[in-house]
């Protein structure tokens, strides 16, 4: 019994004690041919991302989609992309790793200060929970979470690179951060969103496929992004699934408001588009009932 548990915790902390495997995982048999390179571009990218265990999950979300019933070569290929596109998010940490990985590659070009603006919920949601919270409840009190701030990623000087191998170097941690939590769930639920169209609505699985591409970046494009991205699976895609709402073409309608979807915190014109598709679709569901 206790050599189970000195394992499970040896597992636990793999991570932190630098004994995880480090074994690149294989392509998932089935995979079509077409496919072939996207998904192994995603491990090799993953891999430099987070790590091997991190490729691992991808190849694990990517085999439930393999053989599956209406998913084709082309709508498989759009998932392992986009999924290692969500996967491979932009935090700080990777912004170093690429600013490194620029400077490596050239080194001789000239250097430009790389300035980005950040909140500080944001910078403090890239460290471990058990460091994070604490620090996000005292800017809390304070009114400082979403005090925006300039962050200098610079690769031209030698404190600049240090400084960028530090950040860099918290690769390391940021399974247990809270953004790699939240990231964690998102990309479930899109994947849950895609298996529930493919049983329920098998024409309108493509567009929700498609749907990942509204969440990029970082600082308020990805805020807007991603609010945007819950407003139409809340209001139009989940509600159809759960027969709440009568759409028969829902491809159309989540393309329609994708495009209503402009830069705005507010969502005010894509607030606009779902209430109007939601009640062209509830008043021809009424008027059916009538007849």
């Amino acid at each position: 019994m206790f050599s189970d548990f000195r394992e499970s915790l040896r597992y636990l902390f793999a991570d932190f004690i630098g004994e995880q495997d480090d074994t690149p995982p294989f392509l998932p048999d089935g995979l079509p041919e077409a496919v072939v390179s996207v998904a192994s571009d995603a491990i090799h990218l993953l891999i430099d991302y987070q790590g091997t265990a991190y490729a691992r999950l991808y190849v694990e979300r990517l085999r439930r989609f393999i053989g599956k019933s209406g998913v084709d070569e082309a709508m498989l290929g759009e998932i392992a992309c986009l999924m290692a596109m969500r996967m491979s998010y932009e935090d700080p940490i990777r912004i170093a790793q690429f600013k490194l990985a620029e400077l490596e590659a050239e080194p001789d070009k000239p250097r430009a200060d790389d300035v980005r603006k950040f909140r500080l919920d944001e910078l403090i949601d890239a460290l471990p929970a058990v460091v994070a919270e604490p620090i996000l409840g005292v800017l809390e009190q304070l009114g400082w979470v979403h005090k925006r701030v300039s962050i200098h990623f610079n690769n031209k000087s030698r404190l600049g690179i240090h400084r960028l191998k530090m950040e860099a170097a918290l690769r390391r941690w940021r399974r247990y951060s809270i953004r790699y939590a939240k990231e964690r769930v998102w990309v479930e639920r899109w994947l849950h969103m895609i298996d529930r169209a493919l049983v329920k609505r098998p024409g309108a699985a493509s567009e929700v496929v498609r749907t990942a591409t509204m969440v990029q970046g970082y600082g308020d494009a990805y805020r807007d992004g991603l609010a945007d991205w819950h407003a139409i699976i809340n209001g139009l895609a989940k509600p159809t699934f759960d027969r709440v709402l009568n759409l028969p073409d829902l491809a159309g309608a989540i393309a329609d408001a994708r495009r209503a979807a402009l830069p705005d915190a507010r969502q005010a014109a894509l607030k606009r588009k779902i209430a109007e598709i939601r009640a062209q679709a509830l008043g021809a569901g009424a008027k059916a009932a009538v007849e």
